[in-house]
């Protein structure tokens, strides 16, 4: 007999589960509900509460908005944001994750406490993402966003330097980039670093790794922009081979669980718990009219 599990710690975390129920409790009440920026890195999502009236706005069209109400998500956004809306009359819905926003709140402190030093602040993250974006916005976008070993060269050596992560990159890898900006600093320069992951976010690391060596099969549901989902899938893939990235159920290749006994459904923080059950439900539809 076949065995469809969904891993139970998948799905939103606490950040996104808050702004879609404030953007749904909002939308009964008014029908209507800007978003700045995607609620959620999965379209299809995004789509369910475009029906319900949610309309998607990017920072060029929020600049030119005035009197309406507007939800910010749980990536947070740069102090400009909140300047616009203020002179431009609109209503915040503030949906930032309190991680988050603590995050921001550290690095603006920082910024401040160190100024007149010859100083740096770096942000482990993917440059360009939303959460980043505010991150930068708390130093006047002066802060060093690095990804990866290969853009260490944007890096002074002989600057204090003060590094921080984006709050859904992996731990292991964010150790990494410390240890190696350790090494560039020159001796007598302050290098301190501050372990910012979410740690909901991190401790499913370890826990999908084990669910996905526990199937035969995997099928990680996530939206194609999601970082966190990159990262969780990349560990998926490292246990198990036979691990696959969908968006839904309509990206499942079905031929694929013929023959095996055991399938595991998993996904991002930003993947919804239906959806997952979608992809379980096609796989069982599938087999009932084999």
């Amino acid at each position: 007999m076949l065995n469809i599990e969904i891993d139970e710690h998948s799905g939103f975390c606490f950040g996104v589960t808050t702004a879609i129920k404030k953007a749904e409790e909002e939308l009964q009440n008014s029908g209507t509900l800007y978003c700045l920026g995607d609620i959620v890195h999965n379209s299809i999502e995004c789509d369910r509460l475009k029906r319900m009236g949610l309309v998607t706005i990017d920072h060029e069209t929020f600049r030119g908005l005035h009197n309406a109400k507007v939800l910010l998500r749980a990536h947070g956004e740069p102090p400009e944001t909140y300047e616009t809306a203020k002179k431009n009359n609109l209503e915040l819905i503030d949906a930032t994750c309190p991680v988050v926003l603590k995050l921001q709140q550290r690095i603006k402190q920082k910024w401040h406490d160190t100024e007149g030093e010859e100083r740096q602040i770096i942000i482990h993250g993917q440059a360009g993402h939303a959460e980043v974006l505010g991150l930068v916005g708390q130093t006047h976008g002066e802060a060093i966003v690095i990804e990866n070993s290969s853009q260490l060269d944007r890096i002074s050596k002989d600057k204090n330097t003060y590094i921080y992560s984006q709050t859904t990159k992996s731990l292991e890898g964010y150790k990494q980039i410390v240890g190696a900006i350790k090494n560039i600093v020159e001796p007598g320069k302050q290098c301190e670093s501050f372990n910012t992951v979410c740690g909901q976010v991190g401790n499913r690391m370890n826990g999908i790794g084990e669910f996905a060596k526990s199937h035969e099969l995997i099928f990680f549901v996530c939206g194609s922009k999601s970082s966190n989902g990159k990262i969780l899938y990349n560990e998926c893939k490292k246990m198990n081979p036979n691990a696959y990235r969908i968006e839904g159920p309509e990206d499942i290749d079905l031929s694929l669980t013929d023959n095996v006994k055991s399938i595991g459904i998993c996904g991002a923080t930003s993947t919804p718990k239906w959806l997952m059950e979608n992809c379980k439900q096609a796989i069982i539809n599938y087999h009932n009219n084999k």
